[in-house]
C-alpha cells in the first residue's frame, strides 16, 4: 500500500521502504547532498540534506537521505531553520575541503563566502569531507580496501593500517564516487597508480586503449568464474563489433 505524505505542501506517494531523499528527488523536488549515491548504502554523514520533518505533534530537523516516509509525514525543505542548519554544515565542509568545487557551490548557494572553523590539523587526503562514499563503493564491490580511521578530528579515510592493502584492485571506483575528487590517481600507458599502490594496465587487443588494471581483471574472472580473455576489448571495440555484426546480418 503506497504511502501519502507531503512535500513542501505537494501531496506525493512513495512506498514504504522509501526514503525522503528519494521521494523528493522522483518528484523534481531538489535537497542538496554530498555523500549519498542511489547504488550504495546511506549513512547521512555530510548533513547537508537536512530537512524539517513533522509527524503529528513531533517536529524535528533531520536528514533526508536515511529518513524513511511515514504516512502523514509533512516535510519542508527549504525553510529558514533548515537553510541556517545547512550552512552552519557547509562552514564546516568548507575548512576540510576549501577547494572542492561541489562544496564551494553548495556554500555559495547558501551564501557561505567563507569558514569559520580552522582546517583540521591532521589531514592526509587533503579536501576530504569524510563522506564514505569511496569505503561503502570499495565495500559494495567485495574489496573493503579502504576504512575511516580514527575518531573525531583524527578521522581519516586511507588503508586500514596505512599499509597496502592486497585487496585493492586499482579499480578507481573510489574516485569515480568522491564527490570532491579528492582521491589521486595516476596513469601512464601501462600503469595506474593509487592509494601508492602501482597497477599494470590490461590494454585493449584492438585499439591498445586502457581498459582496466590487471589486478580488476583478475579478481573479476576469480570471483565470477569467467574465461581467461574477459575484458580484454574496450566498450568502443566491442560496440564497434557489434555493429559490424549487426550490419552483415542486415545486408
Amino acid at each position: 500500500m503506497s504511502i501519502r505524505l507531503w512535500i513542501d505542501d505537494r501531496e506525493v506517494l512513495a512506498e514504504p521502504g522509501e526514503r525522503i531523499l528519494e521521494v523528493a528527488q522522483r518528484q523534481g523536488i531538489s535537497i542538496p547532498t554530498l555523500c549519498h549515491h542511489p547504488a550504495l548504502p546511506v549513512l547521512g554523514a555530510c548533513r547537508v540534506c537536512l530537512v524539517e520533518v513533522q509527524q503529528g505533534k513531533r517536529r524535528e530537523i533531520t536528514t533526508a537521505c536515511n529518513t524513511l516516509v511515514q504516512e502523514g509525514m509533512r516535510v519542508a525543505t527549504d525553510t529558514a531553520e533548515v537553510r541556517g542548519h545547512r550552512a552552519m554544515n557547509l562552514e564546516l565542509l568548507r575548512a576540510r575541503a576549501p577547494e572542492a568545487p561541489a562544496v564551494r557551490e553548495l556554500a555559495t548557494q547558501l551564501g557561505v563566502a567563507r569558514s569559520r572553523f580552522r582546517p583540521p590539523a591532521q589531514n592526509p587526503l587533503p579536501n576530504c569531507i569524510l563522506c564514505e562514499l569511496c569505503v561503502r563503493a570499495c565495500a559494495h564491490l567485495g574489496h573493503h580496501a579502504l576504512a575511516a580511521v580514527g575518531r573525531g578530528d583524527k578521522k581519516r579515510i586511507g588503508l586500514p593500517h596505512n599499509r597496502p592493502a592486497e585487496a585493492c584492485v586499482g579499480c578507481g571506483s573510489c574516485l569515480s564516487v568522491c564527490p570532491t575528487r579528492c582521491i589521486l590517481l595516476k596513469e601512464t600507458a601501462t600503469t595506474r597508480t593509487i592509494w601508492g599502490q602501482t597497477f599494470e594496465l590490461v590494454r585493449c587487443k584492438s585499439c591498445g586503449a586502457p581498459v582496466m588494471t590487471e589486478a580488476q581483471r583478475a579478481h573479476a574472472i576469480r570471483t565470477k568464474q569467467l574465461p581467461e580473455d574477459h575484458d580484454d576489448t574496450c566498450e568502443l571495440c566491442k560496440q564497434s563489433a557489434a555493429s559490424q555484426r549487426l550490419a552483415s546480418v542486415v545486408w
